[in-house]
């Protein structure tokens, strides 16, 4: 058994409307749309036309700077629509599913860095630093798979791995002829795929959000230091490839918590990376007076039910907006049913099995920063979080580099966030931080 990794900082958010352990399939014959937002880094380059018929596994758009890189459709039929925004700026590719799920044969007899490339996979992998598409230029020194998510409201990995064991290890060792493979486990997962996987070196972790972040993993086990490069990959991701290389063809299936105090019954939905989120949330939510979160409420973007899976995402999550929530007498009211990371209210009384509804409000306005240590209580990184935060403001990079901005991401400071008594969009800082650090080496 591997060693224990216990962390201390970090803070577990009991939301209510966890997904139970219940599966459903959604048949959606209608439109699906890959979207380049959703991979970080990406400079688009569209490669199809509208009109175009387009099997499983097709190329959509490649990275104009790695053109080797391709990010594939994930159904059959026919290219609907080339979406474009302001300057022109590539928003969606949309295909017309034709229900036949055509896939396109691939040779796994060869070099899996080519098949990873030529079959779309690999633009789900991303590098540190920056947390950007991976350039298939690098020789990373080691590929990070976290197989746990920490944050409230999340997927249970394990629940979603059952059935799909071979496939795991099949994309775990089809990654270690790439590099040393480092697998993140929870210590309060059993399953043997997990606990006694082969051609990679388990790593478990114990503590609170956010034990699950693939950085917070790195940082522990193998630190990016400058002129280092290190790849990651989603755990289900991971078993994208396995499916790949035991089958020859790609599948995007996801197995997806739908969950939230807003959703009638939370539980998990079977669904396609691009699939509308209508067939999802129509029916089993409330939509009015509620926000849609693309991906972890902690992490996620704000959607509508028209939107589309996000690549990446595990969960969706529908949370009250709070728009016209009404508090009397405000502050003031003992409040027996809201969190506080603080005693500030007597709900701390009823100790962390007590689960709380949230909304979406800030509940107050961006004020000056304080340096009262607030993001190092639930920072569990070699790092200081608060000074790097304002390294990055003032923009001076030399400050970013000694203190570890090569290692970090934007979800890294979820929880910081979630803390921060300025009400500071520290995740966006971090982003806008990292793509300025990313030109300047450039």
């Amino acid at each position: 058994m591997a060693s224990v990794i216990k962390l201390r900082k970090g803070l577990d958010i009991n939301l209510k409307g966890k997904a139970t352990k219940e599966t459903a399939s959604i048949s959606c014959p209608g439109e699906y749309a890959l979207v380049p937002d959703d991979f970080c880094g990406l400079k688009p380059k569209v490669v199809v036309k509208e009109g175009d018929a387009v099997k499983v596994g097709d190329a959509l758009f490649v990275d104009k700077l790695h053109p080797e890189v391709k990010f594939v459709s994930p159904v059959s039929g026919t290219v609907s629509l080339v979406e474009r925004g302001e300057r022109r700026k590539l928003m969606s590719i949309r295909v017309q599913a034709d229900g036949k799920q055509e896939a396109r044969q691939f040779d796994v007899k060869g070099d899996v860095k080519s098949l990873l490339l030529e079959s779309g996979l690999f633009g789900f992998f991303r590098q540190r630093p920056y947390d950007v598409v991976a350039n298939p230029e690098d020789a990373p020194k080691a590929i990070f798979v976290s197989a746990f998510n920490s944050m409230p409201l999340s997927q249970d990995f394990e629940y979603v791995l059952a059935g799909q064991e071979a496939d795991f290890q099949a994309g775990i060792t089809a990654l270690s002829k790439l590099a040393k493979v480092y697998l993140g486990i929870s210590v309060k997962q059993t399953n043997a795929a997990l606990t006694a996987a082969k051609d990679c070196e388990v790593n478990v972790f114990d503590g609170p959000a956010p034990a699950g972040n693939v950085g917070v993993q790195i940082n522990h086990v193998s630190p990016v230091n400058k002129g280092e490069v290190v790849w990651t990959l989603g755990a289900e991701e991971v078993i994208f490839v396995g499916r790949l290389m035991n089958n020859g063809k790609v599948d995007f299936t996801r197995t997806i918590a739908l969950a939230g105090s807003e959703v009638s019954a939370p539980k998990y939905y079977k669904m396609l990376v691009g699939q509308k989120l209508t067939t999802l949330i129509e029916g089993n939510a409330k939509v009015e007076g509620s926000r849609i979160i693309n991906g972890n409420v902690m992490t996620g973007v704000k959607t509508t039910q028209d939107g589309f899976l996000a690549a990446h995402a595990t969960e969706v999550n529908v949370i009250p907006e709070g728009d016209h929530a009404d508090e009397m007498l405000g502050w003031i009211m003992p409040r027996f049913n809201t969190f506080s990371t603080h005693r500030s209210y007597f709900s701390w009384l009823f100790g962390k099995k007590k689960e709380y509804v949230m909304d979406a409000r800030v509940k107050g306005g961006e004020r000056h920063m304080i340096m009262s240590g607030e993001y190092d209580k639930v920072f569990p990184m070699d790092i200081y979080a608060g000074y790097l935060v304002k390294a990055i403001i003032t923009g001076d990079i030399d400050r970013q580099e000694a203190l570890g901005i090569y290692e970090v991401a934007p979800e890294d400071f979820a929880i910081a966030e979630f803390v921060d008594s300025s009400k500071l969009e520290l995740q966006r800082i971090v982003r806008e931080g990292l793509d300025i650090l990313r030109k300047e080496n450039a």
